[in-house]
């Protein structure tokens, strides 16, 4: 990062975002960016977290540009800075990490995987309101138990009423109810399968490298099919700030869940090859239909191919494994942001660390300074120390063949003959 000229970049692209001359000087702005990429690569998902391991670590203190004496910032000053510089600042950091990857040849641009996974907002479902009138959730429950002819409800009667009513009406609730406190969280099943309020987001992955090519935040209420052109928009304007050449065909790759009509179309129109995996609808009626007839018959001819069904495997692998580092190891399947656009502000810059992560994996092997911190661990172990753990390893081995050795030989022998 500092060969490439991180610092002054990030300096240059948040410039309109700072005073001249005027009040105590703020956090620098390649700090601020540096320590959300600690979020990553630590695995620590909220603000409060990251500045108290930077008054912990000496090396974090090297890598945001402190001396060993000097005193880290406060959580708060961490959560101003992000509200005051903009969501396009954070979208061209992550556009420069993404030429950094097109420099080193992680990134080409050909073949594209997209899928989407749900996070779990920082915002309570207990704590909805009705869009019209503003009744809380559990007034209104009283409300349908009183109109059932109960007076006075019990917690045992409002969990009845619930029950009922859940039964009865399985959707509409994001029409009907809404967070206060973050009114883009919606209501709907994480892949737990615990309903929750929560966000989208979906992810545009290089299938050839496994390079994070556009990371977007979509409402949590809309399907695959619905969000899918935002998505493929949001990768080509990456792809092209980062100046990466698109050559004679791009593919995007896709399980069955954004397969329809208007996807396929969509993708034709802009000029780009579907590998859509297809679920099974039976026979189809194309009467007046034959734009999409054709497109769904391309997609549906290529996909049917060995060399696709190799692609779609790899989509499975490549994007997944991105959610795994970004989200569970990455540490931000619970957010501690609220607002759509301060979420796609944090992730956009994890995602730059997931790149960064995949540049040093590729360079150095390892793609985290944990990792690193193993490797160094084992390096300086001597090599007695070494012989005596393969030894005690051996002894555990040995032992346990004997008792499965002698178990075996239990089993095998042959009955009493009284």
């Amino acid at each position: 990062m500092d060969e490439a000229g991180f610092d002054d970049h990030t300096q240059d692209v948040c410039r309109e975002f700072y005073a001249s001359g005027r009040g105590r000087p703020s956090m620098p702005p390649e700090s601020y960016f540096r320590l959300l990429m600690v979020g990553y690569f630590e695995g620590i998902p909220s603000e409060r977290g990251i500045a108290w391991q930077l008054g912990d670590s000496l090396s974090l203190k090297e890598f945001v540009g402190l001396g060993p004496t000097d005193r880290g910032w406060d959580h708060s000053t961490l959560s101003k800075a992000r509200k005051r510089i903009s969501i396009e600042a954070h979208e061209e950091v992550f556009t420069w990490v993404l030429r950094r990857l097109r420099e080193s040849k992680l990134l080409r641009g050909r073949k594209l995987g997209v899928d989407g996974t749900t996070l779990r907002a920082n915002a309570a479902l207990r704590a909805i309101r009705r869009r019209d009138s503003g009744e809380a959730y559990r007034e209104f429950l009283r409300r349908l138990a009183r109109e059932s002819g109960i007076e006075t409800p019990t917690l045992a009667d409002l969990k009845r009423v619930d029950r009922e009513r859940r039964r009865k009406k399985k959707t509409g609730w994001n029409r009907e109810w809404t967070q206060p406190v973050d009114p883009d969280a919606r209501i709907g099943k994480m892949k737990s399968g615990e309903t929750r309020m929560l966000h989208k987001v979906e992810h545009a992955v290089d299938l050839e490298t496994g390079a994070m090519a556009a990371v977007v935040v979509q409402p949590g209420d809309q399907g695959d099919t619905k969000t899918l052109e935002t998505t493929v928009e949001e990768m080509e304007a990456r792809l092209e700030d980062a100046e990466v050449e698109r050559g004679k065909v791009r593919v995007v790759v896709c399980d069955k869940g954004y397969h329809s009509d208007e996807t396929m179309v969509g993708l034709k129109r802009k000029g780009l090859r579907s590998y859509v995996a297809e679920p099974q609808r039976g026979r189809r009626k194309w009467a007046g239909k034959e734009e999409e007839k054709k497109a769904v018959y391309l997609n549906r001819r290529r996909i049917r191919r060995s060399y696709a069904k190799g692609w779609l495997a790899r989509r499975g692998e490549v994007v997944e494994r991105s959610f795994a580092h970004c989200y569970e190891t990455g540490g931000l399947r619970r957010l501690y942001l609220r607002g759509r656009e301060n979420i796609g502000k944090r992730l956009q810059i994890h995602a730059a660390a997931f790149n960064l992560g995949l540049l040093m994996r590729t360079r150095y092997g390892v793609g985290t300074p944990r990792t690193l911190q193993r490797y160094r661990r084992l390096e300086r172990m001597s090599h007695f120390e070494r012989l005596r753990r393969l030894q005690s390893r051996f002894r555990a081995l040995w032992r346990l063949r004997g008792v499965l050795g002698t178990r075996f030989r239990l089993a095998r022998l042959p009955a009493s003959s009284h």
